[in-house]
């Protein structure tokens, strides 16, 4: 796709702060159509070094709330100063997403990009955990790394190059993802698609000069890239 958006933080200031494949152009395309209201209150949920929270802010006019667990808000702060946007449209928050700090129907819509399928796993992480924040009608995007086909027991050695099976554990496909949302009791699943952002994305972060991009090259540059792919969904609280 043509990613008109995610242009204008294609620097390489910008891009040192991603932490995986490029989530300001996976966020792009999460969000193509999207439902939420310009002014919304947003939850960038795992938003790492704030990019995510930026682009949100920047972009589509949302007020948003950085929330991540191993981030600095003061850090944050200091970027999101830098980037020009001011205290009210975006606040650092450091928070664990299965204890949030917020209060109960405070959000228009929880966006989260690369970290979902670190907590949300489990099928009671969305009525129990998240949900409460949310405003009835409101909407929850998601976009994910997963696998084309899941291959835990059978794991390609060209994964294994860079990734434990445990790490592993951490990547499903399109199918695992719909079961675990469709168990949700308080939302309704509108979508769970394959992204086109694969590639591009990878080759935005194969990029970057540090030890984790550097390790991940072992699997990609041996083909490991055939069995992976990034998945939306998207929800609706009810």
């Amino acid at each position: 796709m043509n990613y008109v958006l995610s242009k204008k933080y294609d620097t390489e200031e910008l891009q040192s702060k991603i932490m995986g494949p490029n989530p300001v152009k996976l966020e792009e395309e999460l969000l193509l159509g999207n439902k939420i209201p310009k002014g919304a209150t947003v939850c960038d949920l795992g938003s790492g070094q704030g990019l995510t929270s930026v682009f949100l802010a920047k972009e589509y006019g949302f007020r948003v709330y950085a929330a991540d667990l191993w981030s600095d808000p003061e850090e944050n702060r200091k970027f999101f100063d830098s980037m020009g946007l001011d205290k009210d449209q975006i606040i650092p928050v450091k928070a664990d997403a299965t204890d949030l700090p917020f209060d109960k129907n405070f959000f228009d819509a929880v966006v989260s990009t690369d970290s979902y399928n670190y907590f949300g796993r489990d099928e009671s992480y969305l009525d129990g955990k998240l949900l409460p924040f949310l405003r009835s009608g409101g909407y929850i995007y998601i976009a994910i790394p997963g696998m084309k086909k899941d291959c835990h027991d059978n794991l390609p050695p060209e994964l294994l190059l860079s990734w434990t099976p445990e790490q592993m554990d951490y990547m499903h496909d399109s199918d695992y993802w719909l079961k675990t949302v469709s168990a949700c009791r308080g939302a309704e699943v509108l979508e769970v698609s394959e992204m086109e952002s694969n590639e591009e994305v990878w080759a935005d972060w194969l990029k970057q000069d540090n030890e984790y991009a550097i390790g991940d090259r072992k699997s990609m540059e041996a083909g490991a890239g055939k069995y992976l792919n990034f998945i939306k969904i998207v929800l609706r609280k009810i």
